[in-house]
């Protein structure tokens, strides 16, 4: 089945997560196993996504309790199968076995902690590791503003090195174009778009784009060190005298480390009241992340990412194998 192109640029950020909800409506639903869903709100997002058609879930966790729930809420849980699980290290840690024993194409959060997931995920001899560094990508509709926005990495990696922001960008990358956006523009973030010594991110954004030139980074067009106005702002870009293909009209922002961007992704999403998505890559497969602030909408939204992203995988293997 072919995927129906997803438009980046609409203004309004329903616009923009309406179309990415509706394009996965129209690849088959993924086999979502879905970790310690024990609340309200992760559990009202299962059900919704299922509802919809996007995912088929599987419940991995404290059996009694996920039912507790789902009948104090009224949820109709009677059609998902439930893998029983004693507590949230123990689901994380039978999701993770489930997905070697090929029994889910997507992992998802429900109301554990993320580290108590991400522990089970990147056990060196149990887990899901790849050769890829394993990170975030926030998917934002802001307001107003016509691109979607990727933000990466402001969840997983703390203080990136050079050779890990490779697997950043790649990973973002490959997520831009498999759920149907083209070829995206990707702007190295740091405080000034000039490289000097003393901003040691400056100098690896300068190193990133080169990689870029040279094929070590693929698929995009890369320009850095870009600061967050020129990336996003072409009145910006111009007045500082900065001609690129990417600088005013980036759609992915990779920022220096993991606290600029957890406060730029949660300013957006606060203070300019944009939708918010989360989905990690580089692990077996991709893993829906939510956080208990997050919006019915933007846990249906992370879900279609990755369902997209899922079918993007599924159907670049079938070519490899014929």
């Amino acid at each position: 089945m072919s995927v129906v192109p997803v438009e980046a640029d609409e203004m309004q950020p329903q616009g923009k997560y309406d179309r990415l909800l509706a394009a996965a409506k129209q690849v088959p639903a993924a086999v979502t196993l879905v970790v310690h869903p024990c609340d309200e709100a992760s559990l009202r997002g299962v059900c919704e996504a299922a509802a919809g058609g996007i995912i088929k879930p599987v419940l991995v966790g404290p059996a009694g309790k996920i039912r507790e729930v789902a009948a104090k809420h009224s949820f109709d849980i009677s059609q998902f199968e439930i893998v029983d699980a004693s507590h949230s290290e123990a689901a994380a840690a039978k999701a993770v076995e489930l997905i070697h024993e090929a029994k889910g194409e997507l992992l998802m959060k429900g109301s554990l902690h993320t580290d108590e997931l991400m522990r089970s995920v990147t056990a060196k001899s149990t887990g899901l590791r790849t050769n890829r560094r394993i990170s975030h990508v926030f998917v934002i509709g802001v307001p107003g503003y016509a691109q979607t926005l990727f933000i990466t990495d402001a969840a997983i990696n703390i203080f990136p090195d050079l050779e890990c922001k490779v697997d950043i960008v790649q990973n973002a990358i490959d997520l831009w174009q498999g759920i149907g956006f083209g070829t995206p523009r990707v702007a190295i973030l740091s405080a000034v778009e000039t490289v000097t010594s003393k901003i040691p991110s400056t100098i690896e954004a300068a190193a990133l784009c080169k990689m870029a030139d040279r094929g070590q980074i693929t698929g995009a067009l890369l320009d850095g060190p870009l600061a967050f106005d020129n990336a996003i702002d072409p009145e910006a870009a111009r007045i500082k005298g900065i001609k690129s293909a990417v600088a005013g009209q980036a759609q992915i922002l990779v920022v220096p480390d993991l606290e600029a961007g957890n406060m730029l992704a949660k300013n957006l999403t606060f203070m300019a009241k944009a939708d918010s998505a989360g989905i990690v890559l580089g692990a077996r497969v991709p893993i829906i992340l939510t956080s208990r602030a997050d919006s019915l909408r933007g846990r249906m939204a992370s879900c279609a990412v990755a369902v997209l992203y899922a079918d993007a995988r599924r159907r670049s293997s079938s070519v490899a194998a014929a």
